[in-house]
């Protein structure tokens, strides 16, 4: 794998804080929501933001 310059590492440290940050706040609207299609939504939302987090991620690897 070819170096990360620090500008791309701040840049990617940056993506995966808000992929986190969403990831939270989506986790937390489903689990408030009482009408099943809004909690579905904001699962998969949830559970997308999540998979963007790691796939940023194993960039780090």
């Amino acid at each position: 794998m070819t170096e990360i310059s620090e500008l791309d590492l701040q840049n990617l440290r940056h993506l995966i804080g808000g992929f986190e940050t969403t990831h939270c706040k989506m986790d937390a609207y489903a689990q408030q929501a009482t009408d099943m299609e809004v909690k579905q939504f904001f699962q998969k939302s949830a559970q997308s933001a999540m998979q963007s987090k790691q796939q940023l991620m194993q960039f780090l690897q």
